[in-house]
Order: structure tokens, then C-alpha cells, then sequence
């Protein structure tokens, strides 16, 4: 995308007028919002700034490692490895963080910068002429984007405070804003979304493939309605309300109504490299360039074992080992039949030295299995970058494809039981990867159990699983986090680690903000 260099031309006119004011004794004039947002460059631009904390390279984002050494190296696929030495990312991987942790404020930090983005863009953006089409679109690009931030803000934390107008901040007392509901932040989110769908185009031209999309929005809103449905609003109403979005997203060949073109990938491996990114699976992604003003995936080499000749590798992320059984290295890895075909793109046992053409891995000495060695993650691997560059150019999926079909199968299960498009649903996900079709005949309550487990091997490394640790339920309609969390070895899990806490920092100036329960 052209964000971050128009990004960067604004921030260095910024900074020029700044230096000028600090040398002078007489300040000149500075730029006011008033005085910058004036045409449809400025629009673009304003807009554009919103995408770029998805994205941003040089620091930790959300969809830049962030959500990694944030979120999922709690869960039970993923642990820091030797790489990993800050104090805030180890405690929080074994769920011993506190209000104060780093990686938590972070999160929370960097979720709002970005609405406040969007919202100094829905509120300039109407004030400027230009061309009527592109205005609304842009909006919608805002709201969609606003929308999908406020539902990571909501699932990790709960009620949060609702921003939805650009504020001025003029004095201490304007940052104090009390917490939303959930229920309300998520009616914010649905409107969002409703209101985006129905202005986005359904697809784009270069330069702006990659941009949200009419389809991305409704596939989006059937996540929030089957997370809604789901733990811990529980509200299972719906279900209903996820099956008929998923089904205007998807494409007719999958029982939808869906016009934007969407299908699986045939080949698996094609999802996650560079030179196939924003496909025909790509809903939306976090767009990512190496080797071009910072705007590279900076996750390859975190997963990447160190010391390789001609690889820049740190092995900040590695698998969680635990006991199953008599072995005592069992991991995500394991999970994945032999027939698999999404085993060894997910992960690779060991590395070719570009340089020396050797192999290199990490045997583990498991008298369980003979011959064993450590599983890398794998999906943001690019060939290209190697030893170039620390940067990938994979994108990282927010939404893709499959997601929406295993949405679509999950609500369709849980309103209507184990159906026909159920099954279809499901069975398009596991055929693509060489597994057979679903035993037919499962109960509800199995075929559940099934889904679960699909979006667990097909979204690993994705950003997904924590999300879906903290919502899933089993028979009994209880949460599975904490049991799930113990089978792995990470028995500091309990039942207030369903919401993140508020950051320490954030209640300190917020005097209206509240603590989650349990963490004070």
C-alpha cells in the first residue's frame, strides 16, 4: 500500500515545523487538522493511516508479531523460545502476567491509537470535496477497520471504553472515559460493519488490491456473530445471524450468495507465500513488503533457529512441549495425521544453510519416538527475503476462506445440528488438506468437537487460537480454556484469564476506568 510513504512524507513535514519551533524564539504557525485535511490526497492519506498499525514494521503491531508475544504464546499451541528473553513476554506465556505487563499495554495502546485514526478520519473526511463514490468508500474502509479493532479490544478485554468521535484531548479531565459494556461495544461493531458492507466495493485494482472489501466486512460480521453466540455472551440467537452473513460471503459453489469470487487455494503451501498473497482465499490481510521502508513481516526469523550460516534467525517462537502419554516432546506439530498435507507447510523439522547447503534442526532425545526433532513454524516463511533481510513479505491473514467456511460450519452445527451444509462446509476445509470427509452420522456435540479441532491444525500460527480458546465451550456449555491450558503444563491458568486486565498505566489516568475482576 502507499501508506507509509505518504505516512512518512507527513510525518517528516511534522517534524521539520517542530525543529523550526524549538530553535525559534518566535514559533511560526503550525499545522492544525483544520488546515491539513483539505483534498482527496489528504483523505486517502487519513485513511491509509489507519491500515498502517495493522502493519507497521520497526516495532511490535497486532498483526506483527504483537498477537504472538501478547496473546498467543499463552495459549497452548505456542511458547517463547530461547530467543525470547523479555521478562513481560515469558511471564505472560506461562499466565503469571500482571496489570503491568508490557506486552498487555501494548495491546491495548496501540488498538486505540489506531481507532482515534479512524475516527479523526470519519470525522474530516465528510468535510472535504471530492469525488462522492470514493468518499463513502473510504468511510466505509474506516468503519470496517474501527469495527475490527474494537472486536479485538472487546474479546480480549471485555467492556472497554467506546470511543467513536475524535477527540481533542484538551485537558486531563477529557481522558477520563468509563467502560462501555460489551454488548454495547459489539452493537457499535455490528453497525460498523452493516454500514461498510453496504458502500465497499468487491474487490480492487492495483495499487489497491488489499484494501477492505464488501465481502471482508460481511465475512467479518459473521465472526462477531458467532463469537456473540459463543462464550462468554452466550447469547446463541446468533447462530442464526452467523449462518445467513457467512452465506452472503460465500460463493455459490458452497451454497452461498456470495458475488466476490471467493475459493480455497488448491495448493495449501500457495496460502502463506509472498507470491500468491491476496488470492482468491484472501478476504483480508495485513499487507507486508520486505526490503521497503520497514514494512516487513518481522515474524520469519522469530521462527527461525539461530546460528544457521547465511540465516538470520533468532528462535524467539517455538512450539509448547508437554506429556501425552509416554512422550514427553508432544506439541501442536503432532496433532497433524500423517496424511496431512497442512503438516509440513505449518512447520519444517530443519533448515538448508544457503550458504553451506547443509541441513540443520534440533534432534530431541524422546525415547517415545525414536529420530525426533523440533518442529519450526512455518507459514511466514519467504524464500525470498532468506538471508537478505529480517523481513518477510508474507501478508498475514485476518480473515481467509477457510475461516469462513469452518464460521459457517460451526453456527450451522450448533443452530440446525450436524446438516448436510454443515458437513459441506467443513468437509471443503479437510479435503483441500488430503483428509477424507467427516464420519457421517456424528452427534452435535461431536461434530462440534470436530470443528474445533479443524480450526485448530488449519489456523495454527495465525493469530487464531487464543481467540477461539477463550470462546469455545463443550458439551456442558462450559469455557475450555483453563482445562486446556492445564493439559499443556500451564497450570497458572484460571478463570479470570478469560479477559485480559486493564493496563495499570490506562486506570492510573483514567479514574472512571475499572479493573477487570480478579485483577486487582
Amino acid at each position: 500500500m502507499k501508506s507509509v510513504n505518504n505516512l512518512l512524507i507527513i510525518l517528516s513535514l511534522f517534524c521539520l515545523v517542530s525543529c523550526k519551533k524549538f530553535l525559534e524564539e518566535e514559533p511560526a504557525a503550525i499545522i492544525s487538522d483544520n488546515q491539513f485535511y483539505n483534498t482527496q490526497e489528504d483523505a486517502v492519506n487519513a485513511v491509509n493511516a489507519v491500515y498502517f498499525l495493522l502493519n507497521a514494521g520497526g516495532l511490535q503491531t497486532p498483526y506483527n508479531t504483537l498477537f504472538n508475544t501478547g496473546m498467543n504464546m499463552a495459549g497452548d499451541d505456542e511458547d517463547p523460545g530461547p530467543g525470547a528473553t523479555n521478562p513481560d513476554v515469558r511471564s505472560l506465556s506461562v499466565l503469571a502476567h500482571s496489570s503491568t505487563n508490557l506486552r498487555v499495554y501494548e495491546i491495548w495502546q496501540q488498538h486505540y491509537a489506531a481507532i482515534k485514526k479512524a475516527n479523526v478520519a470519519l470525522e474530516k473526511i465528510p468535510e472535504i470535496e471530492f469525488d462522492e463514490q470514493l468518499k463513502n468508500r473510504l468511510l466505509g474502509e474506516a468503519k470496517f477497520l474501527r469495527a475490527l479493532y474494537y472486536f479485538n479490544l472487546v474479546r480480549l478485554y471485555g467492556g472497554v471504553p467506546l470511543i467513536i468521535e475524535n477527540q481533542e484531548f484538551i485537558d486531563a479531565n477529557d481522558y477520563a472515559v468509563a467502560k462501555s459494556t460489551a454488548a454495547e461495544v459489539y452493537t457499535q461493531i455490528e453497525t460498523d460493519l452493516k454500514e461498510a458492507a453496504d458502500v465497499l466495493p468487491p474487490s480492487y485494482s492495483s495499487p489497491d488490491v488489499g484494501r477492505a472489501t464488501a465481502g471482508a466486512a460481511k465475512a467479518l460480521l459473521a465472526k462477531v456473530y458467532l463469537t456473540k453466540a459463543s462464550l462468554p455472551l452466550n447469547i446463541q440467537l446468533h447462530y442464526e445471524d452467523a449462518v445467513r452473513t457467512a452465506e452472503e460471503a460465500l460463493s455459490p459453489q458452497d451454497g452461498g450468495s456470495g458475488e466476490y469470487g471467493y475459493d480455497l487455494i488448491e495448493n495449501y503451501a500457495e496460502v502463506f507465500l509472498p507470491a500468491h498473497k491476496n488470492g482468491v482465499e484472501h478476504i483480508f490481510s495485513a499487507q507486508f513488503k520486505s526490503n521497503s521502508l520497514n514494512q516487513g513481516n518481522s515474524e520469519m526469523l522469530r521462527a527461525i533457529l539461530g546460528g544457521i550460516p547465511g540465516l538470520r534467525g533468532t528462535y524467539a517462537h517455538m512450539v509448547r512441549f508437554y506429556r501425552e502419554g509416554e512422550d514427553n516432546y508432544f506439541s501442536i506439530f503432532k496433532l497433524f495425521s500423517p496424511q496431512d498435507k497442512r503438516k509440513y507447510v505449518t512447520f519444517v523439522t530443519h533448515f538448508n544453510s544457503p550458504t553451506n547447503n547443509q541441513q540443520y534442526g534440533l534432534p530431541i532425545n524422546n525415547p517415545a519416538v525414536p529420530q525426533d526433532s523440533t518442529p519450526f513454524f512455518n507459514k511466514l516463511w519467504d524464500p525470498n527475503s532468506l538471508a537478505v533481510t529480517s523481513e518477510s513479505a508474507a501478508n498475514v491473514a485476518i480473515i481467509r476462506y477457510a475461516d469462513l467456511l469452518l464460521i459457517h460450519a460451526e453456527a450451522e452445527n450448533e443452530l440446525n445440528g450436524p446438516t448436510p451444509k454443515a458437513y459441506r462446509s467443513l468437509n471443503r476445509v479437510r479435503n483441500r488438506a488430503g483428509l477424507p470427509d467427516l464420519t457421517a452420522g456424528l452427534t452435535k456435540d461431536q461434530f462440534r468437537d470436530s470443528v474445533y479441532f479443524d480450526r485448530r491444525l488449519e489456523l495454527t500460527f495465525e493469530y487464531q487460537r487464543w481467540f477461539d480458546l477463550i470462546r469455545q465451550k463443550d458439551a456442558s456449555g462450559s469455557g475450555v480454556l483453563v482445562r486446556n491450558l492445564h493439559k499443556v503444563g500451564k497450570t497458572n491458568a484460571a478463570d479470570k484469564h478469560y479477559l485480559y486486565p486493564i493496563p495499570q498505566s490506562e486506570i492510573d489516568n483514567n479514574h472512571l476506568l475499572e479493573q477487570n475482576p480478579e485483577w486487582n
